[in-house]
């Protein structure tokens, strides 16, 4: 009886054993054959966090502005190993601090930026050399001047320094720049800038260079006497018509060598208006990149799906009212609006431009996972589907003989 005992507990122990690595063994095999299973995104996020992380495109959004595809297309073979920079242009109070260091803090590189405590900038080096792949106030500081516009930029870091070198074989003629940029609701920027310049801010050391030269102080006068503009009232910040926080950031956008620079008598004001308009609408849409600060979740989104790099943490959506805290009357809104005429036609057609790049992108990959987790379920059915003996080890439980077998080689 007590062998009979012994006998009964072993061939239970052992059912038990077989059941348990069964169960293990399934699980395994379901985790790789199973349907619908493979969302994994190149982020290392889930699809449904994805889906989660990033708003859903709003169906009732009507388009302003034609966009061919070609125009809503921004996915780029950006090569950090190579030749290619990314270069940020930093349009004052669009959130461009909180932008650069997401980009020399937050990206998840091969790599990562050495960003030493107490120190401005940040080395950013490629993965196999030490040379930098980002050219921006963290990481190379304000190499071009202070807040260098396109204008100053394209001439310092693009063609204009290339046409300065009669070397051909120099490394500048083989980097390919990919410039990207902010842009913010001209109202809230315009305020934000007041508030800025009333605590003491100038950006009186920025160049402003065009055609070669700085402006003169007849082309470019200073709304202020003294060291700064701190303690400015609005009325006053909106009195001064030199003032270049008026459709700032249509001038930082625009080839500014088109209307003579800051030479105002060059042509007539409503020409150059249009033309300077004109020109920034073009430049930011043949940019590689941009993003809107009031929607910090769909620029994170398309900045990764353009340079296939992914942020480790997401962004956050701050103050997103129009003032930016600040009380101001209608009347008063209606007057910025006047003195950003041009930022505030700019920014409707940079606002249109991004939700339709968004809006294709979002359908775009919805149309790929779709199609992704249709070849699934048809992969699968079509195993199942295979004549029994061909797939008999791999569409049952596994039996106890093989089972007996696999325990007694381990």
């Amino acid at each position: 009886m007590k062998r009979a005992g012994r006998t009964m507990v072993e061939r239970t122990s052992k059912f038990l054993l077989i059941v348990a690595v069964s169960v293990c063994f399934m699980l395994i095999l379901y985790q790789y054959v199973g349907p619908g299973l493979s969302l994994g995104s190149p982020s290392g996020r889930s699809y449904s966090e994805e889906l989660d992380l990033f708003p859903t495109p709003d169906p009732h959004y009507v388009k302003k502005y034609y966009f061919p595809v070609r125009e809503l297309e921004r996915e780029l073979a950006f090569d950090m190993k190579g030749e290619d920079v990314i270069v940020f242009l930093h349009i004052q109070k669009t959130g461009g601090t909180t932008f650069g260091r997401h980009l020399v803090q937050n990206v998840r590189l091969e790599v990562p930026c050495d960003c030493r405590p107490g120190q401005k900038k940040c080395t950013c080096y490629r993965p196999n050399r030490r040379e930098t792949w980002l050219f921006s106030r963290f990481s190379t500081g304000w190499s071009c001047g202070l807040h260098a516009d396109w204008t100053e930029l394209t001439n310092c870091q693009g063609e204009g320094r290339r046409k300065s070198l009669p070397n051909r074989s120099s490394s500048i003629w083989c980097l390919k720049f990919y410039y990207i940029t902010l842009l913010r609701d001209p109202v809230s920027r315009y305020l934000s800038e007041w508030r800025h310049v009333q605590r003491g801010a100038t950006w009186k050391t920025s160049l402003h260079m065009c055609d070669g030269r700085t402006p003169t102080p007849e082309e470019l006068p200073s709304c202020y006497e003294g060291t700064d503009w701190s303690g400015c009232t609005l009325q006053e910040f909106m009195d001064c018509p030199y003032n270049l926080a008026n459709n700032r950031q249509v001038r930082m956008l625009a080839d500014l060598s088109l209307v003579g620079c800051y030479n105002m008598s060059f042509i007539p004001e409503n020409k150059r208006a249009q033309i300077l308009l004109e020109s920034a609408k073009k430049n930011l849409k043949d940019m590689a990149f941009f993003g809107l600060t009031e929607f910090q979740r769909k620029t994170q989104y398309l900045f990764e799906r353009t340079f296939n790099l992914k942020f480790i943490r997401p962004f956050m959506q701050y103050n997103s009212t129009r003032a930016g805290g600040v009380e101001v009357d209608n009347d008063t809104i209606r007057r910025i609006e006047e003195l950003n005429d041009l930022d505030m036609q700019l920014y409707d057609y940079a606002k249109d431009l991004f939700q339709q790049r968004y809006q294709y992108k979002r359908q775009l990959e919805r149309m790929e996972q779709r199609i992704k987790n249709r070849e699934e379920r048809l992969l699968h059915r079509s195993n199942e589907a295979l004549p029994k003996e061909e797939t008999e080890e791999q569409g049952r439980l596994p039996t106890e003989d093989y089972m007996s077998h696999i325990i007694e080689k381990w």
